[in-house]
């Protein structure tokens, strides 16, 4: 898979996204690219960048308590933090700060905040941070599990985005669906991929790729 790494910049930014063609499994639909954000999200340089690019649409008119960090952001939504934080922005909770927590998943696939973090979400303004939104599905999940425990969706920030918006909630992305015009994201029964008869080159979630 290195052999077809191809990397994206954006007009405005010099973050790199990893790019790699062929036919990937996804927990929720079939994709022919993976975007390898493996370095976007643990190397300090380009995680920063991340934040500050992130950082911008928030800085001026939306209140943001708490970070929720999907997908392995959390280094991410530390950065992110700490950049909203040194432009002072307004925070409703008691501390004046932002907290960066992660919800679980339980059995059911269903997304659970355990007792000591409910405090961090009730009565909060929530920002989601994902790596990427494909179909929504999570995004929806995660606005669903906000609203559950007490808090107010604030806005929803991932690094690329299929989609411009979930759930009426605008996607705040650094890369979008026009700069990969060709990305797909099919459900499995509708991959044509599959139905031409090409196998499946790995599976792919948050945590990067298994090949097969």
């Amino acid at each position: 898979m290195e052999e077809r790494i191809v990397k994206l910049y954006t007009k405005n930014s010099s973050i790199p996204l990893k790019v790699v063609p062929g036919h990937f499994a996804t927990n929720h639909s079939h994709v022919n690219y993976y975007l390898d954000m493996t370095t976007l999200k643990s190397r300090i340089s380009e995680a920063t960048e991340v934040a500050q690019n992130l950082a911008g649409d928030y800085m001026l008119n939306t209140v943001i308590d708490t970070i929720v960090c999907l997908d392995g952001m959390q280094v991410v939504g530390t950065l992110l933090a700490q950049e909203l934080t040194r432009a002072g922005l307004h925070s409703m909770n008691a501390h004046n700060t932002i907290y960066v927590i992660t919800p679980e998943t339980n059995g059911t696939s269903q997304l659970i905040f355990r007792d000591n973090l409910q405090p961090m979400v009730q009565n909060k303004h929530v920002l989601i941070l994902m790596a990427s939104v494909t179909t929504g599905i999570t995004v929806r999940k995660s606005a669903e599990c906000i609203s559950y425990y007490g808090g107010t969706v604030a806005g929803v920030a991932s690094i690329f985005s299929n989609v411009a918006e979930v759930e009426g909630f605008p996607i705040n992305a650094i890369f979008h669906q026009e700069d990969i015009p060709d990305y797909q994201s099919c459900a499995v029964h509708d991959c044509p991929m599959c139905k031409a008869g090409q196998r499946i080159d790995a599976l792919v979630n948050s945590f990067g790729y298994s090949k097969l």
